[in-house]
């Protein structure tokens, strides 16, 4: 058995799989102006691929009302040429069925009047009333389809399929193709052993400097399962090449290129005549980068101890913010076990509200994706590489693609909505040690589940939509705290539930503690800047907490109180004395949050109302255990 194979049976990624059925249509198959099947019936998780024939089709979706009219928001596959009627385009594009509601479809090419002409498809279309043929009856009558030539896909997969060592030869098939931005370039590794390589057009057979490669791969067999995925950020040329140096593969012409011009100096065989002249190739010494390798799907993220390096794979998962419908990163996606949600059931409209807490969440998110991120890479390729089994590394590389998703459910409802995005910060990260790295993710962790419990109550009666795609990334990030409360040597789950934190507190915490000052002019503020709480010293015994002193702001009058936010349901009050000493809550377990009031008996959701300071985290006990334990 291969190493990559071994790799693959030993990553600890596998889960049971779901049942889910995949149907494959073909579009336009044999010169006929159709797809086949027209209709379908799919149950929630099934996924439709479409092939395409020739001459130039496209997968387009609309309404049942307005047929050959691309619905907003609508699925698109991009156009995609063919000069083949019976040998299907090296590109498809596959979508995952969400709901059991109809879809509709059709051909929007309008030499032909492709969907005028009957070229229609339906999913899960009903027996009578809207039926399919009631709906190609309609697109009869249809005006001019849309969208138009060199439209972007959207709410799919567009995937470009190239054999790497096509039927034994020393080429790349398709070697020379127009695509589209957004498109997954999946690299298929056939007999015998080759590499992918990307180079610039004057250096062929040289690694492109921040370029993508990925590593040879020996195998006899047609089908071995091995691939390797980049995603097209933009419709410049992109050069690539195999770096096998017997027979010299790229020197014999084993080159590719995607959106080559197709005249002038820069022309794919201009890169090819190159080639053939050019000194003996070289790979990079750590591959895979800036892809997706995968063997029988599962993510592969280092061989023969290179490490992927995932500091400039994921440079842009915070700072560039795709349009709604953006395909992830295939290694992104792989890493957090999944997309975004295809559909976020939002509402007509927004309230101002409602934007104001997809506003903080994104400010919190973008502290807590880049923190995940910068801590990872260290564990991976820096200064804390091998400080943990590779299980535990995986497990914090799942944690921070996940911190990334989760920031795609704001920035696509924001732009859904056409509303202001907040645009990340310069942060100090506090994360001199892996021990301080890893407690400002506690926090971080404590912060996002408390200020989300916080939003949704309150989203609940004004913007129904946000409780489900934001409560269903909570579990998530209690699973990975529990990870992270065990790597400090606490119990996983330390307390039944989490605290609930205020947005207006959890704010100010972050952008006094955590924001260099100056670099979020443009960000709206959430919360007042009150001073920090200074804890001057904690008084324990026997493990649990029983008081601490902080210091009282200068000019303070009449009684002040320390507000301790535990678990959900509780929040207790202590009195400060003049001393400055308060006395901490018996029934308390695990983490816990404090801030010093004005008043006492506020309710958690109300603290912010009477604060008189910023919130801390402190630690207080671990919970009882069996007086059986050993």
């Amino acid at each position: 058995m291969s190493f990559f194979k071994v790799a693959a049976a030993t990553i600890g990624l596998a889960a049971s799989l779901v049942s889910a059925t995949h149907y494959e249509v073909t579009v336009g198959k044999n010169g006929q102006l159709k797809f086949d099947p027209e209709q379908l019936t799919a149950n929630i998780g099934d996924t439709v691929t479409y092939k395409f024939f020739a001459k130039n089709h496209a997968v387009a979706q609309s309404t049942f009302d307005h047929p050959c009219q691309l619905q907003e928001h609508g699925i698109f596959s991009g156009f995609t040429p063919n000069q083949s009627p019976d040998v299907a385009a090296p590109t498809d594009f596959t979508i995952t069925v969400t709901d059991t509601k109809p879809l509709w479809f059709y051909c929007p090419q309008q030499n032909g009047n492709h969907c005028q002409s009957g070229m229609v498809h339906a999913i899960n279309a009903p027996a009578q009333g809207n039926t399919l043929q009631a709906y190609k009856d309609k697109a009869v009558g249809a005006p001019p389809s849309t969208p138009a030539v060199g439209t972007l896909p959207n709410g799919g997969l567009r995937k470009l399929h190239i054999d790497v060592g096509f039927d034994g030869k020393l080429v790349f098939n398709p070697n020379n193709v127009a695509e589209l931005t957004g498109t997954v370039v999946e690299f298929s590794y056939l007999p015998k052993n080759h590499s992918i390589v990307q180079s610039s057009f004057d250096k062929p057979c040289q690694p492109l400097d921040g370029g993508f490669s990925a590593p040879f791969f020996p195998t006899q067999e047609t089908t071995s399962g091995v691939t390797f995925e980049v995603t097209l950020k933009d419709n410049k040329p992109v050069w690539f090449y195999c770096a096998q140096t017997a027979a010299t593969h790229c020197q014999a012409g084993m080159v590719g290129a995607i959106n080559a011009p197709a005249e002038g100096a820069n022309t794919f065989d201009a890169f090819k005549g190159l080639a053939a002249h050019a000194p003996p190739s070289t790979i990079p010494p750590n591959t895979p980068l800036g892809g997706a390798l995968k063997v029988d799907g599962v993510l592969i993220p280092h061989i023969y101890n290179n490490v992927l390096d995932l500091a400039a794979l994921s440079a842009d998962w915070v700072n560039v913010v795709p349009a709604v419908g953006t395909e992830l990163d295939p290694y992104l996606a792989g890493m957090a076990g999944g997309p975004s949600p295809k559909d976020y059931e939002w509402a007509d409209t927004i309230t101002q509200d409602g934007v104001d807490y997809l506003q903080v969440l994104l400010f919190q998110g973008n502290f807590i994706a880049t923190l995940l991120i910068e801590g990872f890479a260290r564990l991976t390729v820096g200064v804390w590489a091998n400080q943990y089994p590779e299980a535990i590394t995986q497990t914090l590389g799942s944690l921070a693609a996940q911190s990334v998703v989760r920031l795609r459910t704001y920035t696509d409802s924001l732009q859904h909505y056409k509303r202001e995005l907040v645009k990340p910060c310069k942060y100090n990260l506090h994360m001199d040690s892996l021990d301080q790295w890893l407690q400002t993710v506690t926090e971080a962790l404590s912060l996002s589940i408390g200020t989300t419990q916080d939003i949704i109550g309150l989203a609940a009666k004004t913007d129904e939509w946000m409780v489900t795609p934001l409560s269903t990334g909570l579990g998530a990030q209690s699973r990975m705290a529990a990870v992270i409360s065990m790597m400090q040597s606490h119990i996983a789950s330390p307390s039944p539930r989490e605290p609930l934190i205020p947005f207006q507190l959890a704010w100010p915490h972050i952008a006094r503690k955590y924001v260099v000052d100056g670099s979020c002019t443009e960000s709206p503020a959430f919360g007042e800047m009150l001073p920090e709480l200074q804890i001057v010293s904690e008084n324990r015994a026997s493990g649990r907490l029983v008081s601490v002193k902080v210091t009282l702001p200068q000019g303070t009058q009449g009684d002040r109180w320390l507000a301790w936010l535990g678990p959900w349901g509780t929040v207790e009050y202590s009195l400060v004395g003049a001393d400055g000493v308060a006395t901490a809550p018996t029934g308390l377990t695990g983490w816990v949050w404090v801030v010093l009031t004005t008043k006492k008996d506020v309710a958690a959701r109300d603290i912010e109302t009477v604060d008189a300071s910023g919130i801390h985290m402190l630690w207080t006990t671990e919970q009882w255990t069996s007086p059986w334990a050993a």
